[in-house]
């Protein structure tokens, strides 16, 4: 079909381009000096400890994940379980099977469609460890809630804030309320890096493991001073120490060095998304057709989420014919109802009570794109779809 309104779009200019040149003039292509200065101004600008960058946000979650496993050391617990919304991104639940929790699912709310703090308590139980919350579409979950739960109940809080780089939550970026938060650097993210990913950490020593982890486990990224391992100071038998179980997870040195181009550009992509979200409101947020997202601290608007309902209710296949007629671009509201894809057989899982509004997401929902442009064009293309299937 010919787009009218993409799900992404391009942010890049001139300067990435020749940021990649001057890397591919110096012959060093993987992870590198333009990486590390990358790390430090991503935790500067929000406000972290510590930036680990990684080739993807799936495996930031990976790390994250694999951190509490070997240096936390939490998958020890009878029956290890991880508290997790039911609607998020297959890359948020994979690595807690991987690292042998347990998923431990948790119904997000109808409005905010992230994890209803309300149903958290009633889902933990003698083998969780700790709470996972989904930033959805660039909105925040409720951290003052999940702080006190997580306190009360002695948990740790890590975020998959790969939609919400940039959104805040009391004044404090999403990424940065727990131990650790992800964020992705993909094509249709806020910064777009080719492939990337980050850790923000909040104590140093959780940024030395992940570096390790990072690359094949060695030690030879960690600082001299590194309280998880001494290093010997000779660099020949420190480049080969391995000194944790990690993977080669490295991001390109091409990457960071766009990264560092495209934060410096970070103002103007947030005011940009705004102005779409302010437009895409007006035309939508009173239908009596569709529940668009509740906005929680300040969002960054990764894109828009919509749950059909009243009149188009269970008309979901109807209004993406016409959107594809159109050339609107719509995929399903995030993974909808993980409990409901093929591949949760697989995945050793805790389930209790029900799960009505992901359900009800996984049938009703699905979100469009917001960018860095004027969507004005296609978001009218999208009313039009709207009016064609109300209009019979």
């Amino acid at each position: 079909m010919q787009t009218t309104y993409p799900l992404a779009t391009s942010t890049w200019g001139d300067e990435e381009l020749q940021a990649i040149k001057e890397v591919m003039d110096t012959g060093r292509f993987t992870m590198g000096p333009k990486v590390f200065a990358f790390e430090k101004e991503f935790a500067k600008k929000f406000g972290a400890t510590d930036a680990v960058m990684v080739n993807s946000g799936s495996t930031a979650n990976l790390l994250m994940l694999s951190l509490l496993k070997w240096k936390y050391n939490l998958h020890k617990k009878p029956n290890a379980n991880v508290i997790v919304p039911t609607v998020g991104w297959s890359t948020t639940y994979f690595p807690v099977t991987q690292n042998d929790f347990l998923l431990n699912f948790v119904d997000v709310d109808p409005n905010t469609f992230n994890i209803d703090v309300t149903k958290i308590e009633q889902a933990i139980d003698g083998g969780t460890v700790a709470i996972m919350p989904v930033n959805l579409c660039g909105n925040s979950c409720d951290y003052d809630a999940l702080k006190d739960i997580c306190t009360k109940h002695n948990l740790l809080l890590i975020e998959d804030n790969c939609e919400s780089m940039g959104a805040t939550y009391n004044g404090k970026y999403c990424g940065t309320h727990g131990t650790m938060g992800s964020h992705s650097f993909f094509f249709s993210h806020h910064l777009q890096t080719m492939e990337g990913g980050m850790i923000c950490v909040q104590n140093q020593e959780d940024a030395d493991y992940l570096r390790s982890l990072r690359a094949h486990g060695w030690c030879r990224e960690l600082p001299d001073n590194s309280s998880i391992f001494k290093k010997t100071g000779d660099f020949f038998k420190d480049s080969f120490t391995f000194i944790t179980p990690g993977y080669s997870v490295r991001p390109l040195e091409m990457s960071g060095a766009i990264g560092s181009i495209q934060i410096n550009k970070w103002e103007d992509i947030l005011e940009k998304r705004i102005a779409n979200k302010e437009h895409f409101f007006s035309l939508f947020a009173d239908t009596d057709y569709l529940t668009l997202q509740k906005e929680v601290g300040n969002s960054s608007w990764f894109s828009f989420g919509c749950v059909l309902k009243g009149p188009l209710d269970g008309k979901r296949d109807e209004l993406v014919k016409q959107f594809n007629l159109l050339g609107v671009e719509a995929r399903p509201l995030a993974s909808g109802n993980f409990l409901a894809q093929p591949v949760l057989e697989m995945l050793p899982h805790i389930a209790h009570g029900n799960y009505d509004a992901a359900e009800n997401i996984h049938m009703n929902g699905f979100w469009v794109g917001n960018h860095a442009v004027d969507c004005r064009e296609g978001i009218a293309a999208m009313r039009t779809a709207f009016d064609n299937v109300l209009n019979g």
